[in-house]
Parts: structure tokens; sequence; C-alpha cells
């Protein structure tokens, strides 16, 4: 009669080489995904057509989607086109990807604001999830504050307008600004 632990040992054994053989080849993949998406990206940047330019990013997010500079680089243009649903889109793809990524829920949020009328309730959401992610972030705060003091909520308002003001020596615009909406409110 065979042993048939001996042989459950093999097999274990084997599986587990197999996948830590493999793990190289995943990171090989990554690595080649994320020099695929770094050409598309270079190729783009010296494109003077930017519809095809444009693709070539989108391709780059779909290559490596966890790779940010594809991102910032369509953000960049659609932005500067005042195209903020695209924005919208294009950061909203990162942060499915890299979900603590502070600066894009800034920049969704941002984005949100630019929209004629602004769309203050989704742009608040954005904010506070990058307020949740980095509680030090004073652009955060200050965006949060002065919604919150846009819809009459005065005293979560403060709460988050202080934040920003006690910021001044790391960042003077953003403590500036909320020194102005403090004082616009009556609270200085």
């Amino acid at each position: 009669m065979r042993d048939r632990t001996a042989l459950k040992s093999l097999t274990v054994a084997t599986v587990l080489m197999l996948a830590l053989a493999s793990l190289p080849l995943c990171a090989r993949a990554q690595d080649s995904n994320a020099l695929k998406a770094r050409a598309l990206v270079d190729a783009a940047i010296k494109m003077s057509d930017s519809d095809a330019a444009v693709k070539l990013l989108w391709q780059a997010t779909d290559i490596a989607p966890a790779d940010e500079e594809a991102y910032v680089y369509l953000g960049l243009y659609y932005n500067s086109r005042s195209d903020f649903d695209n924005v919208v889109k294009v950061y909203q793809k990162l942060v499915k990807y890299q979900p603590n990524q502070v600066s894009a829920y800034l920049n969704i949020g941002e984005a949100y604001m630019s929209f004629s009328p602004p769309r203050s309730d989704d742009a608040l959401v954005y904010y506070r999830k990058a307020y949740q992610i980095d509680p030090n972030n004073s652009f955060a705060a200050l965006r949060i504050g002065e919604l919150l003091a846009q819809t009459g909520q005065r005293d979560d308002a403060l709460k988050y307008l202080k934040i920003a003001l006690g910021d001044s020596a790391k960042n003077p615009t953003i403590a500036s600004e909320a020194e102005k909406t403090l004082k616009q409110m009556g609270a200085l």
C-alpha cells in the first residue's frame, strides 16, 4: 500500500513551488505593462495631434491602470478645454485603481465646482473623501468649510475653516482663503 501522505506533501510542495516561480513572472508582466504605458505617455506628449495623443493616454490607463502619469496628462488636457465631465471620468478611473490617491479626489471635487452652475453636493463628497484619507490636508478642509458655509452649516464650516487657517506656515494661500471666509461669516 502506498503512503498517500507523502504524495500529498509532494503535491503541496509542487503547488507552492509553482506559485513562487510564477511571482517573478507576474512582476515582470506588471513591469512590462508599466514600460508600455510609459512609452505611450512619452509618445503622446510629443504628438501635435491632440486627438491621437488622448487616445494613446487612455490606452496607457488601460495597460497600467494604477500608473498615475497618464491620468495627470488627461486631466490637464480636459481641464484646459473646460471639459469637466471628462476630468471627472479620468480621476474616477484613477481612484478605482488607487483608492487612497488624495489628489485624485481633490481634482474630482474641483472639476465639479467648475461646472456651471457648480455641482457643490457632488464636490463635497469628494472633498470629504480626500479629507478622510488625509486629515492634515488643509486644501480639503478649506473646500469642505467653504461649501458648508454656503449651505448654512455654520458650526461644521467653522471647524474645517479653522483647520485650514491653522496651516498658515505651510500653506499661506489656503490659510488666507480660510481667513477671508471666516471674516465673511463674522467669525473673526
